[in-house]
């Protein structure tokens, strides 16, 4: 039996197998609403067989935004707007959806890459970046503003009250973004954070503020709703954050009561070198999974079904993250596992394609047509 297309579990919700479609920016919002994009885009990979379905960092506030084209969930509006594209999605697909809610600090304002990826000026519709400390992530950047004790409330109250919203939409799980030098990230490494307060210098205190983020969203909603996060394990700079301060700072979130840990890496520094190929970050989660225990999503350049069944097999992970794989091949699980002699879920519309020689790829079907 394929262990890639074994069921598991993230407390009370159960996937079909252990394939997670990773969340991708899509560029896409109008004023953080979701657009028909999404409902296409969304509708699409709910109905590729994987066994997760997490959608796009969404903004917990404006300024959070990557870019002004960035998905939100901070009012009513942005609220009801992804309700319009769950409700279309969950119509024709069972597959568990989690998102992820996240705030780009001193990465935000910046244009579309399509656009260039360039910053937004206010006069475009940019704004004032904040984060840790005034230090911005380009040396000719603007410097952001470093958050206040009531700039920190604030933000502790915006990822609250969008995890509220999240469990109002019945979403399935929520993932909270502490990777690639956004808000989060930038609080733990100390290339980003240079405070002189409780919440700048030694590990444990860099850790407070996410792990006060923490705390306070899996306050906030029922402990039925998994709340995992997602990290940058190293910044692949010397002198940042690294593996071993992963290590610590995911055995704090499992006291806490984290359902799962995403593990991928850099973002922070344009002074990181990453040894980019095949597998790469894979070492990096299987050290967390060895040491923690926690639920370990690990992601990476990983595009071949019998790569992915070996890091489930071997134990490197419980679960592997596709993103750019699964926009190249929206049916990746599917041909994952007719390779691996597995079944996977689709819908019965296109229950006629199921290849000759794979006769119960889709499972037990029956269908009839004069």
């Amino acid at each position: 039996m394929s262990q890639l297309f074994s069921p598991y579990s993230l407390g009370t919700v159960t996937l079909p197998n252990r394939i997670v479609i990773a969340p991708m920016c899509q560029y896409s919002a109008t004023n953080g609403e979701a657009s028909d994009w999404h409902l296409m885009h969304l509708g699409n990979l709910a109905m590729s067989g994987a066994g997760l379905l997490i959608i796009e960092a969404t903004a917990v506030e404006p300024e959070g935004r990557i870019s002004p084209a960035d998905l939100g969930l901070w009012s009513d509006g942005t609220e009801a707007a992804l309700a319009r594209v769950l409700t279309a999605v969950r119509k024709y697909s069972q597959i568990p959806i989690a998102i992820q809610l996240a705030h780009a600090g001193r990465k935000a304002s910046t244009a579309a890459p399509w656009d260039g990826g360039g910053l937004v000026n206010i006069e475009q519709g940019g704004w004032q970046t904040v984060a840790p400390s005034a230090l911005p992530f380009m040396p000719d950047d603007p410097a952001p503003t470093a958050l206040d004790a009531s700039g920190l409330q604030r933000m502790v109250q915006a990822f609250v009250s969008a995890a509220k919203r999240a469990h109002k939409l019945g979403l399935d799980a929520i993932e909270i973004h502490a990777a690639h030098g956004y808000l989060l990230h930038e609080f733990l490494s100390p290339l980003s954070n240079q405070r002189d307060d409780e919440y700048g210098g030694s590990l444990e205190n860099r850790m407070r503020f996410p792990l006060a983020v923490f705390e306070a969203m899996r306050a906030a909603v029922p402990m039925q709703m998994p709340i995992g996060v997602r990290i940058s394990a190293t910044d692949w700079v010397d002198g940042g954050w690294d593996l071993a301060q992963s290590m610590i700072f995911a055995k704090a979130l499992q006291a806490r009561g984290c359902a799962f840990i995403h593990v991928s890496s850099g973002g922070l520094s344009p002074l990181q070198k990453i040894p980019v190929g095949p597998h790469y970050q894979v070492p990096l989660a299987a050290s967390i999974r060895a040491e923690t225990g926690l639920p370990t999503i690990t992601v990476g350049l990983i595009t071949e079904a019998e790569d992915a069944e070996a890091i489930i097999a071997d134990g490197q992970a419980d679960m592997v993250g596709l993103a750019r794989g699964i926009l190249y091949d929206p049916r990746w699980p599917w041909h994952a596992a007719a390779k691996l002699g597995a079944q996977v879920a689709a819908p019965p519309q296109y229950w006629r394609c199921q290849p000759r020689e794979q006769k119960a790829l889709f499972g037990d079907i029956r269908f009839r047509q004069r």
